[in-house]
Formats: structure tokens, sequence, C-alpha cells
């Protein structure tokens, strides 16, 4: 009998385990915000770069912000960066109300910010997708379209209602402009490099995956499941002959 349950209590926990990774944002603590989705750790702190004191107030331009993110080192890890952007079709900047790589209501994958902003948090645009004011509110009142600073019972900290650098150069006019994300409006674009925006780090991958030995691997969720199938059944075969 304390067999049985065992096994089955093994299942339990796997499948448990589970519903835990297939979480969106998951806060790994000390800080530290995994985005399972993305497969990405966000620092909690929005504006660090202030809160640590390397900067007065956080804004600062965009060589500051990649060496300070390049610099960090921060819960044990020092592969900090700015996020992300992909520019997609033809090279620039595809603006639309909806469905691009560049202005309201942008396709996410373009952008790390992005899908934070609008996916994970589920803020909306300044405009809808068909170019008309959102009557939300969001286009007049404090602060504006960032509207949820939270997700899945985690609190993202000092996020502002402002601008934020990427990492990415803007390809037709890389030595003056970067791509960024206008979190008080919804909005994806590029600026010039000599602005003073605000920065927030992330890394890739999860904080606290475990590292498996040489030769060995981590089993993938779809094995998990089969493990913890068979398992269920192994203790249901162990009953019907007992």
């Amino acid at each position: 009998m304390k067999t049985r349950l065992g096994i089955i209590w093994i299942g339990v926990l796997v499948l448990g385990w589970m519903a835990t990774a297939q979480a969106t944002l998951i806060d790994r603590g000390g800080g530290l915000i995994y985005d399972s989705d993305q497969n990405l750790t966000w620092l909690q702190d929005a504006n660090y770069a202030q809160t640590s004191g390397f900067d007065s107030d956080g804004r600062m331009n965009w060589d500051t912000s990649m060496a300070w993110a390049a610099g960090l080192s921060y819960g044990g890890y020092d592969d900090w960066r700015l996020p992300t952007v992909v520019d997609t079709g033809t090279s620039g900047c595809d603006l639309a109300h909806g469905g691009t790589d560049c202005g309201y209501n942008v396709d996410t994958a373009t952008g790390e910010l992005a899908y934070m902003f609008h996916v994970n948090l589920g803020n909306e645009s300044a405009y809808n997708p068909d170019g008309s004011n959102n009557s939300d509110g969001c286009q007049d009142s404090f602060p504006r379209c960032l509207q949820n600073t939270s997700a899945d019972g985690v609190d993202i900290l000092n996020l502002q209602s402002d601008v934020y650098w990427s990492s990415t150069e803007y390809a037709p006019s890389s030595t003056s402009y970067v791509w960024l994300f206008h979190a008080h409006i919804g909005y994806q674009n590029r600026h010039l490099k000599g602005n003073q925006f605000y920065a927030w780090a992330v890394r890739s991958g999860d904080v606290a995956a475990s590292v498996p030995e040489p030769g060995t691997s981590v089993p993938e969720p779809g094995t998990l499941l089969l493990l913890a199938a068979g398992l269920v059944g192994l203790a249901g075969e162990r009953r019907r002959r007992c």
C-alpha cells in the first residue's frame, strides 16, 4: 500500500511541476522574474539603474544603458543585457497601428519589451488596430497605457510610464538610431541613441534551471507527462494484482 501511494504521489508531484512550468511569469526570488513563454529572466526592478545608485534617476543614453547592462552582476549572473527587437520584413520601421514591427499594437513576437507590456502584463495601446483612439482613458490619464504592472501574482517594481531602450540598433541608420519601446502608449519604434531613456535588464534562460551533468539531458515536459502517466498506470496495475 505504501509503495502504491508513493508512486501516485510522485506522479502528482511531476504533474504539479509541469503546471508550474507552464506559467507565464514566475517569481524566482531575490528580485528575479522568469518568463517561461519567452525563456527570459528579468530584473524585478524595472529601474534598477536608479535603485542601485548607478544613475540618479535611471534615465541614460543608449551607450551608457548598454554598458550598464553588460557590466551588471546580479543574482550570481553577469550575462545581463537590454531587451531585443526583431526587424521584420523590409529593413526599417514597418509603421502601422497593429501587427507589424513598429507602431501601436505591434506584433509582440518582434520585441521582448512589447511582449512583456502587451502579453504578460496585458496592457493596451493608445490606439486600436483600426487607428481609432483607445477609449479606455489610456490617451489622457497617467500612467496612461501602463495600467498593469503585475501578472500571475508577480509584481514588476518601478516600471516607468515612459520610454525603454532595446539593445537592437536600427539597421537603416545603425550609427544614430536604435529600437525602443514606449511603455506609456504601447508603441514600438526607433530613436536617436543620444536621448535619455530608461533601461531594464534581462538575460536569456531561467535562473532556476538545473544544469545537467555532462552527457545527460533534462527531460522535456512531454517526457515527464508520459513518466507520470506510466507511474499512475503502474500503481493501478499493482492494485488489481493485490
